[in-house]
């Protein structure tokens, strides 16, 4: 079962924040506000462990088979959108409001 404290979920949360930052830069929107809200929360949950970014949801990692989701509602997952899982993560690219996977 997936901890809050493993190596591959708190890299999940440094690419994620790094993308964002990234992106932001890139956009010429990176005022402190926005970098401010770049900052990566986890949440853990009985079945999944939410990922946040600044004060909103952005996606959901099951505990158990580390398949990461994206999410309908706070705290509902959305299995339509699936985006790999944490042996994967480099295949994606975090910094989008969704995110892509990478050609």
């Amino acid at each position: 079962m997936l901890l809050i404290t493993d190596e591959r979920l708190i890299n999940l949360c440094s690419l994620v924040e790094q993308q964002k930052k990234e992106r932001l830069k890139r956009l010429k929107m990176d005022c402190q506000v926005n970098i401010d809200n770049c900052k990566i929360n986890l949440v853990d949950g009985k079945k999944y462990i939410k990922l946040d970014v600044g004060r909103s949801g952005f996606v959901m990692i099951d505990k158990l088979t580390e398949d990461i989701f994206g999410i309908k509602a706070y705290g509902v997952i959305h299995k339509g959108h699936h985006y790999g899982d944490l042996s994967s993560i480099s295949s994606w690219y975090w910094g989008e409001y969704y995110p892509s996977k990478n050609n």
